[in-house]
């Protein structure tokens, strides 16, 4: 994980002009619900990249939450098709950031990428990465 740019010019609307800012995420998390019995319960599978995945600024914009601590934020992400960008509400981008300062800079300590798929696109995941898995050994 890293960071490049600063986070706060991020504001609750997503705007273009924040492409210099960039967040490397290397775990996606996926989730599905399944159907348990009477109720849906939530089902996740980790992804480690090996190639960290680069979200910019102008694909995010800050979801307002007062509950958060200090230094956390949540992120609406677009997809960018064409020259326009559409919300995907399947997606989301919780990150954790602490300052330093005695060397006056900002850490990111987490994050936390969220994909919500079906429960099909769940299964076929779920084998490629055993298989996957099983092929590196």
């Amino acid at each position: 994980m890293k960071l490049t740019g600063n986070l706060q010019d991020i504001k609750t609307k997503r705007d273009t002009n924040n492409k210099g800012i960039e967040v490397h995420v290397d775990r996606v998390e996926y989730v599905t619900h399944k159907k348990d019995g009477k109720y849906y319960q939530p089902f996740e599978l980790i992804e480690d990249l090996n190639t960290p995945l680069v979200l910019t600024g102008d694909c995010l914009a800050r979801i307002p939450n007062k509950f958060l601590e200090e230094g956390e934020s949540e992120y609406e992400v677009y997809d960018k098709v064409g020259d326009e960008y559409e919300l995907n509400p399947n997606k989301k981008l919780a990150l954790t950031i602490t300052y330093d300062f005695d060397s006056d800079l900002t850490i990111l300590t987490e994050t936390y990428y969220t994909v919500t798929i079906s429960n099909d696109e769940f299964k076929e995941l779920k084998t490629r990465l055993a298989k996957a898995k099983k092929g590196k050994k």
